[in-house]
C-alpha cells in the first residue's frame, strides 16, 4: 500500500474561528497555528500547503500569565545602524492586541514558503465582532 499525498489543488478549505477571550495567548497561537498549517487534518502532507482559514476574536481579552505582561518585550531592527526598537507587551496589549496574536502565530509556523502564505489566512479582530459571518466559521474550543 502506498502513502497518500495530498495536493494543494484537492485541499478544500474550511473557516474556523477561535474565541482568546481569558485564553493565555500562547494556547490560542498553538491552536491557531495547528489549523492553518493542517495538522489536525488526516490527510496532512508536511510539505504540501494544506491549512485552513482561522478567524481569532476577542484578542484584547487574551491573558498573558505570569509577569510577561511586563517583563516580556517585541524586539525587531530597522535595517539601520543602532536601529534595535524594544516595545513591551502592555504597550502592544494596549495600543494593538492583534499584532500580539499575529506575532505569536507567525513565531509558531515555518520560516519558508508555506508559513509566508498560511499567515495570509489569519484574521485577528480585537473584539468580539469580525467580517467573516458569510463564510460560516466553525468554532473552535482553545484546549
Amino acid at each position: 500500500m502506498s502513502t497518500f499525498m495530498a495536493k494543494a489543488e484537492t485541499i478544500e478549505r474550511k473557516w474556523y474561528v477561535l474565541d482568546a477571550a481569558g485564553k493565555p495567548l500562547g494556547k490560542v497561537a498553538v491552536a491557531a497555528a495547528d489549523i492553518l498549517r493542517g495538522k489536525h487534518r488526516p490527510e496532512f502532507t508536511p510539505h504540501v500547503d494544506c491549512g485552513e482559514f482561522v478567524v481569532v476574536i476577542n484578542a484584547a481579552k487574551a491573558v498573558l500569565t505570569g509577569k510577561k505582561l511586563e517583563q516580556k518585550k517585541y524586539r525587531y531592527h530597522t535595517g539601520y545602524i543602532g536601529g534595535l526598537k524594544e516595545i513591551s507587551y502592555k504597550d502592544i496589549m494596549s495600543k494593538n492586541p492583534e499584532k500580539a496574536v499575529e506575532l505569536a502565530v507567525k513565531g509558531m509556523l515555518p520560516k519558508n514558503s508555506i508559513g509566508r502564505k498560511s499567515i495570509t489566512r489569519l484574521k485577528v479582530y480585537a473584539g468580539e465582532a469580525h467580517k467573516q459571518q458569510a463564510q460560516q466559521p466553525t468554532a473552535v474550543e482553545v484546549k
